[in-house]
């Protein structure tokens, strides 16, 4: 197991008195069993886990009474070596859409608090998700507000692969007085740090994506994972959407190196199908971003805070959640030539989604500024208590669209901005410039 951040979120909700059920949700494949197995291991004497997925009979535990002692009386008689110890178990519910009851019954745990409970979950809320009977299931069953604490995995980011690297807290200490202080990174430091970017760009965070790297060192056998990974989706499409939306949801889905290819990276649906509109495909687009496999970039009106307030919701960029998946679903031999640093034409979307996957994986939320005119500022971002405009550079280069909106800060309201590039620390006015990979490091709001 490789350090997750979601380890400290764990022992935080166990140490809280009274603590609800936990949910982890987020996209498939991104860790979630593995990380609260780990957990659970650690911390309990007893752990009782039921997947739902693959023994879709658990199901019928859950189907009478939902008491806490009928609940455990049952699955301690059809689950081997199941023990129900107050203060003491742990009992894990692993892909809990599947089994809708089972989230009812969180309230009644949370009401009876003799064992904590732990649930996963990869497609929850997703339109269509359901079978017809587990629809009806749905229909009598109700997620127990206020009794359940939801929070969001995502696959590991750039800081979970710097430490999957070796990379030690010490070191990124460092990086951390290099940033406050506005000093360049020590050369020897700089150059690894440059070379593990790469690196994660091309294998990004998906754990088995991970650890096929760190054990093999073998691109190929990254990209089989990779791939497998986005097949999985792909059937997911077509197995759990609604008849109608199937078709269009993969459409959706396989038509994001082409969006991003553009000059213009708005998302346009045209780029789907010719003569395609909003109203065939949104739905199928929201599908794809519920289930975690997507971020949603927002154009904003102004370049002011409260971002979210100011942004404009028909009119917005699509960046896959995860790099290393992107780069897997372009053309063969790709990820060798990001490694050799020739990427020509598509860099720049190559970058810009690297500063997504980052950005998004802190958390923050993405926002972008574009106007008539060919003024463009690759992302927005609360900063410090102010809006900086974020511009990204795949090597080095100038940023016309940033200097134009720094110039004229009566009607901008922008004082700073950031360039992440090729560069190591420094500062050219307004302008701070970063190393790409210290874009991790910008938690300051």
């Amino acid at each position: 197991m490789y350090r997750r951040k979601i380890e400290e979120t764990l022992l935080q909700w166990k140490e809280k008195k009274a603590h609800k059920p936990l949910v982890v949700k987020g996209c498939r494949q991104c860790g979630k069993t593995s990380s609260v197995m780990d957990f659970a291991n650690k911390h309990y004497a007893h752990v009782v886990y039921l997947d739902f997925h693959e023994h879709r009979e658990y199901k019928a535990f859950f189907a009478g009474a939902l008491d806490v002692d009928t609940l455990t009386l049952n699955i301690s008689v059809g689950v081997r070596g199941a023990k129900f110890v107050p203060n003491q178990t742990c009992l894990i519910l692993d892909e809990i859409q599947d089994c809708p009851q089972a989230r009812s019954s969180l309230k009644f745990f949370s009401l009876d608090g003799r064992y904590d409970v732990i649930c996963t979950g990869s497609l929850l809320g997703v339109n269509g998700y359901r079978t017809k009977e587990e629809r009806e299931d749905e229909v009598r069953a109700s997620i127990p507000v206020g009794f359940e604490h939801v929070v969001t995995m995502y696959p590991m980011d750039f800081e979970e692969w710097l430490w999957a690297n070796g990379i030690e807290q010490q070191h990124v200490d460092y990086l951390k007085d290099c940033l406050k202080n506005e000093v360049p990174v020590n050369e020897a430091i700089h150059h690894r740090m440059r070379e593990l970017l790469l690196r994660y760009v091309v294998v990004g965070g998906m754990p088995e994506a991970v650890v096929a790297f760190l054990e093999t060192n073998d691109m190929n056998e990254v990209v089989e994972v990779q791939q497998g990974i986005v097949e999985t989706y792909k059937a997911d499409m077509l197995k759990y959407a609604l008849q109608e939306d199937k078709p269009r949801i993969r459409e959706c889905f396989e038509s994001i190196p082409a969006q991003l290819a553009k000059e213009n990276k708005k998302f346009q649906y045209s780029t789907i199908r010719k003569g395609a509109r909003s109203r065939q495909y949104q739905g199928s687009l929201q599908w794809i971003e519920d289930a975690g496999i997507i971020r949603r970039c927002y154009n904003t009106s102004i370049t002011e805070l409260p971002l979210n307030g100011n942004a404009i919701p028909d009119c917005f960029k699509v960046y896959m959640a995860d790099i290393g998946l992107l780069v897997s679903m372009l053309e063969e031999g790709t990820a060798w030539s990001i490694l050799q640093g020739d990427l020509k034409g598509y860099k720049g979307a190559i970058f810009e989604n690297l500063a997504a996957d980052i950005l998004g994986k802190m958390g923050r939320k993405l926002y972008y500024f574009q106007k008539e005119g060919g003024l463009e500022l690759d992302f927005l971002m609360r900063y410090k208590g102010e809006c900086w405009p974020v511009e990204c550079k795949a090597t080095t280069g100038n940023a016309k669209s940033l200097q134009t909106v720094l110039r004229h800060p009566e009607h901008y309201h922008v004082a700073n901005a950031i360039k992440l590039g090729d560069y190591n620390v420094g500062r050219d006015g307004s302008i701070l410039t970063l190393p790409f990979y210290m874009a991790f490091l910008l938690t300051e709001v």
